[in-house]
């Protein structure tokens, strides 16, 4: 863990967080008293975007309006 004054950390901010994506931790201080902590940000474990493009189809009329009775069912109208 590295400890850094606050003074020091505003005027080298850009290579704190550099160290810390690498995996560092690193506390800010103020007047010897820790304040914050820099840490790594943990990789997501879930699938990334685009991982599907070109395997799922978007019909023309994705959008059309959906038939009375469908609709009325999730308005909760059913007769």
């Amino acid at each position: 863990m590295i400890i850094v004054p606050l003074a020091e950390a505003k005027n080298n901010l850009s290579k704190l967080v550099d160290d810390a994506a690498s995996g560092k931790v690193i506390t800010i201080a103020k007047h010897g008293r820790a304040l914050a902590c820099l840490v790594p940000v943990k990789k997501p474990r879930g699938q990334r975007i685009g991982l599907m493009k070109g395997k799922l189809v978007l019909r023309e009329d994705f959008d059309a309006p959906l038939p009375d009775d469908m609709l009325d069912a999730f308005e909760g109208n059913r007769e």
